[in-house]
């Protein structure tokens, strides 16, 4: 005889209430009550005779038998939408919504894009530009490639790459207006992707905070910090991802030897349930086989990044090449 078990929609209302610690949360998710919810969690005691929750308090709390059974309960459940999801959307054919990192996006995933169409024609792709984790459980969206620290709850995740930072300058900007040493950067707007965190990082390094500094604007992402200091607006931070093809090509140069590692990485991450569908899995195994690649290639532009140590004093105060020539390396 098989094993007698709890009826099925209070479990659900169980695991969603405990994983958000609120009914009004499971409520919306299970697009119920708030009141169904409550009910279907009592009928689940009575059940089990036992008490899951801890009455009182704006957030709710598990009870020890409640702790006990919450990870089975979630293991089943996630393992039940993986086997509905591999099912459903076969590995080599259908749609897949993917965000990313806008400047990820722009100037590294959508160069690499065709290798993933070729290899995989009948996946249709639908890409977003945001940096936003809550995304991660927007029923409309499969995959996130994020830049953060990657602590995410509620899902599964994997880090990429890290990435160092170093101040970028069109050829132009700097042909006109050179910027020798350090202190030559007050005559230069500082182009900021956040809210100053990461010019903040690099200027420390530089032993340079207290540089007098010109006018600073601030822009809503990497990209568009990037694309200013194209046109020659300012002095943006590039990093070792994002701005290598700039450098390489010689539409951005790098006045000075001096990177610093970034606090936060590119990571992807999905929703627990779908990490197992097949036409995610593909997505996610080509891309971390593309920062892979990328790696072992060590392009030259990554390869002269890697070269840059963190200098002292007297170096951070040595002029920075004049000809940009030399920089396209």
């Amino acid at each position: 005889m098989a094993p007698r078990l709890p009826p099925l929609n209070p479990l659900r209302a169980f695991e969603a209430a405990a994983r958000h610690g609120s009914l009004t949360k499971a409520a919306a998710e299970l697009s119920v009550t708030h009141g169904a919810v409550s009910h279907q969690i009592r009928a689940l005691e009575s059940a089990l005779d036992v008490q899951l929750f801890e009455r009182g308090g704006q957030r709710l709390k598990l009870t020890a038998h409640g702790a006990e059974l919450l990870p089975s309960v979630s293991t089943a459940f996630a393992e039940i939408a993986g086997a509905t999801a591999r099912l459903t959307r076969p590995s080599s054919a259908g749609a897949l919504s993917v965000t990313c990192v806008p400047a990820l996006l722009s100037f590294w995933l959508l160069p690499r894009l065709s290798s993933f169409t070729a290899r995989f024609p009948d996946i249709r792709l639908t890409l977003d530009a945001a940096n936003d984790p809550d995304l991660i459980h927007s029923a409309g969206i499969d995959i996130c490639v994020l830049y953060g620290d990657g602590n995410w709850t509620d899902c599964w995740s994997r880090r990429l790459t890290g990435l160092d930072l170093f101040p970028v300058v069109s050829p132009s900007l700097i042909n006109n207006r050179p910027i020798r040493t350090i202190r030559d950067m007050k005559e230069h707007i500082l182009l900021h992707a956040d809210d100053g965190r990461e010019w903040h990082t690099w200027l420390s390094a530089a032993d340079a905070l207290d540089l007098k500094r010109n006018a600073q604007h601030h822009m809503c992402d990497a990209r568009l910090a990037i694309e200013a200091a194209i046109h020659g607006y300012g002095v943006a931070l590039g990093d070792t991802v994002t701005a290598s093809r700039f450098l390489a090509s010689g539409q951005l140069v790098a006045p000075f030897n001096l990177a610093v590692p970034a606090v936060d990485a590119f990571h992807v991450a999905c929703r627990s349930d779908l990490r197992s569908a097949p036409v995610v899995q593909v997505f996610i195994d080509w891309l971390t086989s593309e920062f892979a690649d990328m790696n072992a290639r060590a392009e030259p532009q990554t390869t002269a990044r890697r070269a840059i140590r963190r200098s002292t004093p007297a170096q951070r105060k040595a002029p920075a090449r004049k000809a940009a020539k030399s920089r396209k390396s």
